[in-house]
């Protein structure tokens, strides 16, 4: 239960700063679906780079992130070590990059279509580059466990992102995408800055035989990483390349980016989940009761993201308000896309048995056949469907992939879900979800919105009955026992 509790008050912290800067975020949609109107096609532009970037980012970070947490929380390694050796790594890789893509910038501008555009590519190859380099000291602190530092840097990228995006889109009327690329690059350089004390208090070691053990480790997970980005982001590369009316390809990736923002509070959820878990599962590899531990948080996970589900549906008449109007035609991708991301969030989940006994080439084979499903939806139906299409794809990749997981990883290294209890909340969420999605149909927005809230605190009773009885709680437990 301790173990539970320092879960719950990390994952809170992460996810202030993911949550918090996910939401100041929010306030960049309407902003840049105000000023840059769908017809132009920049809000699909800035789409389509930004699905490229996320892709070249795991690549050159070659999954150090969590190879880091492995081989610094072996008793043999020193972890600062570990960590000159895995930042000089990334180093060099982001180095490569940069001088591939400034030596080559003509034929790779020509081929992604902005021949006219080649500062987009810099700029962006700068910041991606820049990105790669924070991953690791962010991953110390992790390590580390010094959430406040980690969420104070996330958080102060956002207010200055906002305020700079204010700044240059409302008062002095820059509205171009560019502004987009140029105001990241300012903000992302900022923030590698104030890493650097922290780098000087590292006692700098590179170590070449550990970092071939590293790479053993690293290489499987980066394909993994690969194959799992790209089921997050293969669809806004591919929606330009097989969409059949060329001209409108920037307006639809447009309408489907700006929707897919509403959906990713699943992704704050599970990114939060995420930050805070990891080193947990890792520390905890050895006690005996890690399986009961690991079942617990499966559980849990999936019971709060299946309510912030239902808060995002229910709410709905309200959230469709942060994008502008002339790309609502797109919000039914909304729940659809969440579903994926709950997906991803279980497949995580289900991802630690092969991380803990240094076989992640399953990951790598199980994020690749997802992979391939979500290649093959959108390469199909998007010439028919568009980016529905690139929706459905994204939860029949994500749900290969965790079918394929939970399967072996039962064979491999078994661990008890509760699988009754979690799939209880699954039906309940379906039927509150039909409920939902008729009454914003048929109902006045504030009428819905009462109903929904209904339907939304039905779950939340039933939560507390079952899993949570208010007497458990602190400061109101109290109250409770006492009655």
């Amino acid at each position: 239960m301790a173990e539970l509790k320092s879960l719950a008050k990390d994952t809170a912290i992460y996810g202030l700063s993911s949550i918090a800067g996910r939401f100041l975020n929010y306030l960049l949609v309407p902003l840049y679906t105000h000023y840059m109107p769908k017809d132009s096609g920049d809000y699909g532009v800035s789409t389509n780079v930004y699905a490229y970037t996320a892709l070249i980012l795991v690549i050159l970070t070659f999954g150090m992130e969590t190879t880091l947490f492995r081989f610094a929380n072996d008793e043999r390694e020193k972890p600062d070590t570990v960590f000159s050796t895995a930042f000089a790594t990334v180093a060099m890789l982001s180095a490569v990059f940069l001088l591939l893509l400034f030596g080559f910038i003509t034929p790779i501008s020509n081929y992604l279509g902005y021949a006219n555009h080649h500062e987009y590519l810099l700029m962006m190859g700068v910041v991606v580059a820049l990105d790669a380099l924070q991953a690791i000291p962010f991953s110390f602190l992790r390590y580390q466990k010094r959430p406040i530092r980690f969420a104070a840097l996330k958080l102060l990228f956002i207010i200055l992102s906002i305020g700079l995006n204010v700044v240059y889109f409302v008062f002095l009327g820059k509205t171009d995408v560019y502004y987009v690329f140029f105001i990241n690059l300012l903000c992302t350089g900022f923030i590698t800055l104030l890493f650097i004390p922290d780098l000087f208090k590292i006692e700098w070691r590179f170590d070449v035989s550990l970092l071939r053990r590293m790479f053993r480790y690293s290489w499987p997970i980066l394909v993994l990483g690969i194959a799992g980005i790209l089921n997050q982001v293969a669809d806004k590369i591919i929606f330009p390349l097989v969409y059949p009316d060329e001209a409108d390809a920037n307006v639809q990736l447009g309408i489907y980016g700006s929707c897919v923002k509403i959906a990713m509070i699943m992704a704050m959820i599970t990114q939060a989940f995420r930050y805070a878990y990891e080193p947990i599962v890792f520390a905890k590899s050895k006690d005996s009761d890690k399986n009961e531990y690991y079942a617990k948080a499966m559980k849990y996970f999936l019971i709060f993201t299946l309510l912030a589900f239902l808060c995002v549906v229910g709410w709905m008449p309200v959230l469709q308000y942060i994008i502008g109007a002339d790309y609502r035609e797109g919000l039914r991708v909304v729940p659809i896309v969440m579903v994926a991301e709950i997906m991803m969030g279980i497949y995580f989940n289900l991802s630690f048995w092969y991380k803990l006994i240094d076989k992640t080439i399953y990951g790598a084979w199980f994020s690749l056949a997802g992979c391939i499903v979500l290649f093959a939806v959108n390469l199909l139906f998007i010439p028919r469907y568009g980016y529905m299409a690139c929706a459905w794809g994204g939860v029949a990749g994500y749900g290969t992939a965790m079918t394929l997981s939970y399967i072996v990883g039962q064979r491999k290294n078994p661990i008890n879900y509760p699988l009754r209890e979690m799939l209880l909340y699954v039906v309940l969420t379906a039927v509150l979800f039909v409920g939902a999605t008729f009454v914003n149909e048929h109902l006045s927005q504030w009428a819905a919105l009462a109903v929904n809230t209904l339907l939304i605190l039905l779950f939340v009773a039933v939560l507390i009955k079952r899993d949570f009885p208010l007497n458990s709680l602190p400061v109101v437990g109290k109250y409770f026992r006492k009655r």
